[in-house]
């Protein structure tokens, strides 16, 4: 079985545990595949958290969770210098307990009810791959993903992320209700896991999940490899960096566009364009990026780094309006 073949499995499976939510599987799928970290947005109940867990399942590697909270300290997530007193050389008194941060794939949850001092704790490992405690850098692992989920901003008890920040994530997924239909399917899939859960003491080992769904850290890395030489045509390039350009300058395309927007893309915009379309090509059985695959990845990479107007607030504009403005003023 190829690797491709691989991730299309996982896709299926997923789907099948987190019910109604395609494109949002479809999506971290995209951010495995471009090594890079996500942003996940939705009201609590939506499976959010499912989703991750559900990816981490399948992804041979460490999985932490990090609960944010009001109260927590940045030296939770980092980890900390420990003081042993009983150590026989001077060197050895301090030794350093790494945080959970030092994962493979972490879920930071609910990071928006934290402090900003808590939430930059994450800003050096999610850029350079590593942490910096009491002089000394600890690397990350290579396998390195944050999935961060928030709640709107507007709720109480929350804090928005600084934008420094938010441009540190590839996308930004929204997750929204699912369907009458892919409720009662969920409704169904959770009484069968409560029915099955209940059938068994906890006594016995859970079961091993198919060598064929464990996407392995080769795999992964393999994958990075492939994705890397997927061809980009130059008329796609010079479609990203206009569409890019546009988010800067939106008085080449309205008056109404440029009143909306005041701080466009920076070109880490450019960038994620350019991965996630590759990511997507690849997915899609395809040597050579699309426009059409700039198109579906754009909500996701650029709503989170556009900052709109009064003017937008008030006629009730959203980043995904101006991205959908955007993406028909310009042409392929």
């Amino acid at each position: 079985m190829t690797n491709r073949e691989k991730l299309l499995q996982l896709e299926q499976r997923m789907n099948e545990q987190v019910i109604g939510q395609q494109s949002l599987v479809r999506m971290l799928l995209v951010a495995l595949l471009c090594d890079g970290h996500v942003l996940l947005e939705g009201l609590p109940g939506l499976a959010k958290t499912r989703a991750v867990r559900e990816l981490a399942r399948h992804v041979e590697g460490e999985f932490s969770r990090i609960q944010f909270t009001p109260d927590l300290l940045p030296s939770d997530i980092t980890g900390s210098e420990i003081y042993q007193q009983h150590a026989t050389r001077e060197e050895e008194q301090f030794r350093f307990r790494p945080g959970p941060v030092f994962g493979n794939i972490i879920l930071a949850d609910e990071i928006n009810r934290a402090s900003a001092r808590v939430q930059s704790a994450l800003l050096e490992a999610m850029e350079e791959r590593h942490v910096t405690v009491a002089g000394k850098t600890w690397p990350l692992p290579g396998v390195f993903m944050v999935l961060a989920t928030q709640n709107p901003v507007d709720q109480e008890g929350t804090w928005p992320l600084p934008e420094a920040q938010l441009d540190r994530f590839l996308m930004k997924v929204l997750v929204d209700y699912p369907s009458r239909e892919n409720e009662q399917k969920v409704m169904q899939l959770v009484r069968a896991e409560q029915q099955q859960k209940y059938l068994h003491t906890g006594s016995e080992p859970a079961a091993a999940e198919p060598e064929s769904l464990m996407l392995t850290q080769q795999d992964i890395a393999t994958c990075w490899q492939e994705i890397s030489a997927i061809y980009v045509a130059p008329v796609v390039e010079t479609y990203i960096v206009n569409l890019v350009e546009m988010t800067r300058h939106p008085q080449g395309v309205s008056d109404t566009l440029a009143s909306y927007i005041t701080f466009g893309a920076s070109p880490r915009g450019t960038l994620a364009l350019d991965r996630c379309g590759r990511a997507l090509a690849w997915l899609e059985g395809r040597d050579a990026v699309l426009p059409e695959d700039i198109r579906l990845v754009a909500p996701a990479v650029l709503r989170h780094r556009l900052m709109l107007s009064y003017q937008a607030n008030a006629d009730n504009c959203s980043p995904d309006d101006v991205v959908r403005m955007l993406l028909d003023a310009v042409v392929a």
